[in-house]
């Protein structure tokens, strides 16, 4: 039988990377969120199958969603796809389903090219809907690179510039360790007429003040309303709350995800935020660096400066848990939800 890559067996299926596939997905289209990449890389999987029964069909997607999430550090977002995608399929696949399984087959592979495309334009309809969010003359603090956060704003800025009444101006937090990212966004709304101020960090609670509301993305929202984003999401969230200030999510309804996380450490991810070493304890960061010939120059001291400076710990692609008591609304593509309606949600899918 043929493997995919270094993992699991593929049952019939021919030689297919998933994990490559994932990848390759994300770099050819800049837009496509996590979940989606998932699902479109299973549809690609389940195209040079050659499984001939529902259970094989049904082993080969779980055991490489599976492969998937073991080999992404942060699987949270694209297990929320991968998860709805095999919940897809035992619902079509039937065994009282007619004809051939071919015809079954080639069915769901119709059907999943469909629910792809409707998760696609899931984001427009809430930038569509989350637009009447923004009033004139609001201030709106955002942070992170959310596609869906950017086409909400960029569709209230379009209505502002064909005639509407709706002038408002955002407040962007940088993120120093995503540089780039933060200066595409904010170029991005500035392109289209939009006054955006940057912060730092360390200033989000200085500027609290001025702020109207604070609209953010997600990477996943959980069953109990909780929001689980780019780490510096729930600081904000906690200033906005002691502001009294509304804080709202946007996220598409396949983001929704089966995990119950009572507090930040409950995500089932290992991120090495903190990393508590003395000042005899070598950073394994360099002491790679070291063994590879990488390491930086250290750069020139003055007298008496420090011989290591302390340098603070950055993790790019760390994500934080926001509670559901500190959300004022979901903006999802059927509507502004309340956290407690979460469940009902996800209920409504998989029961």
């Amino acid at each position: 039988m043929a493997t995919v890559g270094d993992g699991p067996r593929a049952g019939k299926a021919k030689d297919f990377d998933i994990v490559a596939t994932y990848y390759r997905l994300l770099a050819e289209d800049p837009d496509l969120t996590m979940p989606v990449a998932a699902i479109e890389a299973l549809i690609e999987l389940l195209v040079q199958s050659r499984a001939v029964t529902i259970y094989e069909t049904l082993d080969l997607v779980k055991t490489q969603s599976d492969y998937l999430k073991s080999r992404v550090p942060n699987s949270i977002s694209l297990s929320a796809g991968t998860d709805l995608f095999q919940r897809y399929i035992i619902s079509s696949l039937k065994p009282t389903s007619t004809g051939s399984f071919e015809a079954v087959r080639q069915h769901l592979l119709s059907n999943g090219r469909l629910f792809v495309s409707r998760a696609k334009a899931g984001r427009e309809r809430i930038a569509a809907y989350g637009r009447h969010f923004v009033r004139d003359g609001s201030v709106v603090l955002t942070h992170g690179g959310s596609r869906v956060v950017g086409a909400l704003l960029a569709k209230a800025a379009e209505a502002s510039a064909s005639g509407g009444n709706v002038r408002f101006k955002v407040i962007y937090v940088m993120n120093d360790a995503r540089s780039s990212e933060s200066k595409t966004v904010v170029s991005a709304l500035r392109a289209k007429g939009v006054p955006v101020a940057t912060i730092s960090e360390g200033a989000v609670g200085y500027a609290m003040g001025k702020v109207n509301l604070v609209i953010v993305g997600a990477e996943g929202v959980v069953e109990n309303g909780g929001v689980i984003s780019r780490l510096g999401t729930y600081q904000i969230a906690l200033l906005a709350k002691a502001a009294g200030k509304p804080f709202y999510v946007a996220a598409e309804s396949h983001k929704f995800v089966r995990l119950y996380p009572l507090g930040q450490y409950d995500l089932g991810i290992d991120q090495e935020v903190i990393d508590f070493r003395t000042e005899d304890e070598k950073d394994p960061a360099q002491e790679e660096g070291k063994s590879t010939g990488t390491v930086p120059k250290p750069e020139e001291k003055s007298e008496g400066s420090p011989s290591s400076p302390a340098q603070p710990k950055q993790a790019v692609d760390a994500v934080d848990f926001t509670p559901p008591a500190l959300v004022s609304a979901l903006l999802t593509e059927t509507g502004a939800l309340t956290p407690s309606a979460v469940s009902e949600e996800l209920i409504s899918v998989w029961y």
